[in-house]
């Protein structure tokens, strides 16, 4: 059992690994559950707002112990969150929180939806969510997954009642639900739908509670005791067949929303889960959430013939040769692709694909010898077929869906005799590989998806695909597989990558955000990329008005696909204030190619190849600077050191554990990046250094830490709480309109707050001592001032400054105010020295 157990655990950690676009290799045990669940006929949909809202305990326990079909419905991809393991934030992000969620529902096996809304960030009332998301689309998008997923059970992870107890976008998740469980199943409502599906009226609708919802367990059971309406069950259950218990493999799931801090140890042993009944039929049974509906193949017309097959089959399953049930699979699956029933027929007919695939053991692959190509060239695909098994099985032909090409091949898979071959496709496609709703202009609030067919999926639907047409058991059976490519690193062993369409050249402005404190030309470099091989062409700069560049244009000939040549500019503000956008336009052959590349490659989720328009935001501004040499400590994932040097900072990273008296003297200040005293460990070491270098007159700069278990280390009391300014329009008020910080180097008035974007700051400390000086006041509507964004004290013969604001999303976002009053932060204290040095000249 230890050594089953330890296999148990080596698959899963490998299925969301660098390994992710592996195929799946199934054991005789995740066959039989798979069975399980092809003879399962009952849908449940868990919905929620974010990536690590769901509960993955309960999905775990669906999908893997009741074995009913389990999707989670996130209203956002998560793109108004931090980022803990990089520099990604906003829309891609969301890409990164996108893929851990599939990864999260790979382990505890669930399927993932989306709606169109966009995370803009914390919001505390449903009302000011519904400001910023468009209500009637994201509603409709709520309809539209209940009706195309077809849940008989429905789940919502927050109240629909208590708005303004939490995050907005919780509690509207839940009253969209509410509104949508009803409306999915009425004809006359979002009517254009019904020409891709058809209504459906769930048959239940619950809310997943707990006594943390009501602040202790004392509330909690008082609230339930005697409720006819709550029901529990232990979601603690072991399965012998996984070797793990589903607390485990719950923790294992949202252990893949790393970019969270979501990594954890795993838990075991009984532990209940609680949900409310809130509408449509209540199940008799309280431990049952589908009691009372019919989850057997006799749900379907024509479906007790196939069930009186595929019950034996999960009877007297052989978990030492599976194959020997491969002639009343096919015989199933004949009988799966005649159902009327269009909805099970596609979802029972793609579970029973991978479970004969499985007990064959035949392996399918396609691999490019590329990870990617360019529209209207040919690649080369490699094809490797196996049959692991005494059935017979011949490949009649296969079938690109990429130029629709048909080869004709006739092969008989002999028992473990691998078939290799190569054939060459055309990429006549003109649909470049990238996240479907990045590809059009978004708002705040929403994703532009134009194709119905599209909105909620998780990702877009590869076009690169080759059909495998079998013939197993003297029957027909198509199999379809994406392109990939598998090559092998030593450091890493084999790998699989994705294969996708990408634009023939790629440019990319390293910054994305360039500031021009005076009239002075900069050099602006572009990359130029080639997707293809013998790349030639040119490359101008769109300026905005009154900016100039030089040279018009630069020529550019790359040989190599995947190679990159760096031209350069040189852009010439104007001498006044100024902001725009700076657009690369490439051009081959009279074609003109706008798009950046960016690759997304973390160990935890398949590589993701993004395209966005190839620009810069351009600044020009008028600021001044006391101070030059910056020490940085970074926190979890900013680009505010990169922002400051584009202001002529010279700023260098320092490594934690290299903090020592000596090495931080030489700096005119430190600045302490976001939540670093939350990932860094060895701060709490070190503090002891950043204080004394403070107390002998250096300038310290903490910017914001979350106020669950950290000490900052303050050299007077200073508690973190929760609070934050969400609207990034609040009005900002000055309590000390003297202090040095507002007036040196630069004149600061309420004028430098706007255009701040996504929010004014978050966690806010809530309570200080007198040595603190509060510079700021804030507030979101109907709340009280906020005092505490910007605190300053005196400690020894420097300066400590803790902030709150959200200056690593304002300096990227290129927010003149905001670098403004950051080098004013840096010069706290050198205002008398600058005075003393005039003096002496």
């Amino acid at each position: 059992m230890k050594k089953y157990l330890r296999f148990t655990l080596l698959s899963l950690l490998i299925s969301v690994s660098i390994f992710g676009q592996k195929p799946k290799k199934l054991t005789t045990n995740q066959i039989y559950e798979k069975i399980q669940k092809l003879n399962f006929l009952g849908t449940a949909l868990y919905i929620a707002a974010h990536p690590d809202d769901e509960n993955t305990r309960l999905i775990a326990y669906l999908a893997n112990n009741v074995k009913a079909r389990t999707g989670y419905l996130s209203l956002t991809r998560g793109d108004g969150g931090q980022n803990l393991i990089g520099p990604e934030i906003r829309e891609l992000l969301g890409v990164i929180r996108t893929q851990e969620l599939l990864a999260a529902r790979r382990v505890d096996g669930g399927e993932q939806l989306f709606t169109r809304a966009n995370d803009f960030g914390y919001s505390k009332h449903p009302d000011e969510t519904l400001e910023i998301w468009n209500k009637e689309k994201v509603l409709s998008d709520v309809v539209w997954a209940i009706r195309t997923f077809k849940p008989d059970v429905i789940i919502n992870r927050f109240n629909h009642r208590t708005p303004g107890t939490t995050h907005g976008h919780h509690t509207t998740s839940a009253m969209l639900s509410v509104e949508a469980f009803d409306l999915a199943g009425d004809n006359s409502k979002f009517k254009d739908q019904l020409k891709y599906t058809s209504s459906w009226q769930s048959k239940r609708l619950f809310y997943n509670t707990s006594w943390w919802f009501y602040g202790s367990k004392e509330k909690f059971e008082k609230a339930t005791k005697g409720n006819p309406g709550f029901m529990s069950f232990d979601i603690g259950v072991y399965y012998p067949l996984k070797g793990l218990s589903n607390n485990e493999l719950a923790s294992i799931a949202s252990s893949q929303h790393l970019c969270q801090g979501f990594g954890r140890l795993t838990t075991r042993g009984s532990q209940n889960e609680y949900v409310e009944f809130l509408k449509g039929d209540k199940p008799k049974d309280k431990k049952d959430l589908f009691a009372g509906i019919n989850t057997t193949w006799n749900r379907v017309k024509g479906g007790g013939e196939i069930g009186d097959i595929l019950y034996e089959i999960e009877q007297n399953f052989d978990f030492v040769n599976p194959s020997k049930h491969i002639p009343k699979l096919m015989e199933a699956y004949g009988l799966i692709k005649d159902l009327e029933d269009n909805h099970w027929r596609t979802i029972k007919e793609a579970q029973i694909k991978d479970i004969i695939q499985a007990c064959a053991g035949l392996y399918l692959e396609a691999s490019a010898l590329s990870s990617s190509g360019v529209p209207n060239t040919k690649i080369d695909v490699n094809f490797e077929l196996l049959n692991r098994s005494d059935v017979n099985i011949q490949l009649t032909s296969l079938k690109s869906h990429i130029d629709k090409k048909e080869i004709f091949k006739g092969i008989t898979l002999a028992q473990n005799k691998k078939q290799t071959f190569k054939e060459v496709f055309s990429l006549s496609t003109t649909t470049f590989s990238a996240p479907y709703w990045l590809k059009n202009k978004w708002e705040l609030g929403m994703y532009t998806v134009d194709k119905q067919q599209l909105i909620g999926k998780p990702e877009t639907p590869k076009e690169t695909k080759i059909d495998f047409n079998l013939i197993i058991n003297y029957l027909p059976i198509t199999i379809t597989k994406n392109i990939v490519r598998r090559y092998a690193e030593r450091d890493k062993g084999e790998i699989y990558e994705p294969f996708e369409v990408l634009p023939k050249v790629t440019t990319k402005i390293k910054n994305k955000v360039l500031i021009f404190s005076d009239s002075i030309s900069k050099k602006v470099s572009v990359e130029v990329r080639a997707g293809a091989n013998f790349v030639n062409g040119e490359v101008k700069l769109e300026v905005p008005e009154n900016w100039t560049v030089t040279p018009e244009k630069q020529l550019f000939g790359i040989e190599q696909k995947n190679d990159k040549q760096t031209v350069d500019f040189l852009v010439t503000p104007p001498k006044n204030q100024s902001e725009g956008k700076l657009k690369v336009i490439a051009t081959i052959d009279g074609k003109n190619y706008q798009k950046e590349l960016v690759e997304i490659n973390y160990n935890h989720i398949p590589k993701q190849s993004v395209l966005l328009n190839s620009e810069a935001k351009v600044v020009r501004l008028n600021i001044k600077k006391a101070g030059n040499y910056i020490g940085y400590i970074k926190g979890a994932g900013d680009v505010v050191p990169e922002n400051l040097r584009q202001i002529g900072y010279t700023v260098v990273d320092v490594n934690p554990l290299e903090i020592n008296a000596e090495n931080l003297q030489k700096f005119d200040a430190i600045v302490v990046g976001i939540r670093a005293y939350n990932v860094v460990k060895e701060l709490k070491f070190k503090q002891k250094f950043l204080l004394s270098y403070v107390e002998n007159g250096g300038n310290l700069i903490v910017q914001y830490n979350t106020n669950r278990r950290v000490d900052v280390g303050a050299p007077y009391e200073l508690q973190l709480s929760r609070d934050r300014v969400t609207d990034e329009f609040a009005e900002v008020r000055i309590l000390e309109e003297n202090h040095s910080v507002l007036n040196f180097p630069n004149k600061i008035t309420q004028n430098d707050f706007n255009g701040w974007v996504q929010e004014r700051g978050l966690y806010f400390p809530d309570k200080w001592s007198k040595e603190y000086t509060p510079i700021l006041s804030m507030n979101d509507k109907g709340e009280t001032a906020k005092n505490g964004s910007l605190l300053i004290a005196k400690y020894g013969k420097g300066n400590y400054i803790y902030t709150g604001l959200s200056f690593f999303r304002e300096l990227p976002a290129g927010v003149s105010g905001a670098y403004k009053l950051f080098a004013n932060l840096l010069s706290v204290g050198k205002e008398q020295i600058e005075v003393k040095q005039e003096i002496k000249k």
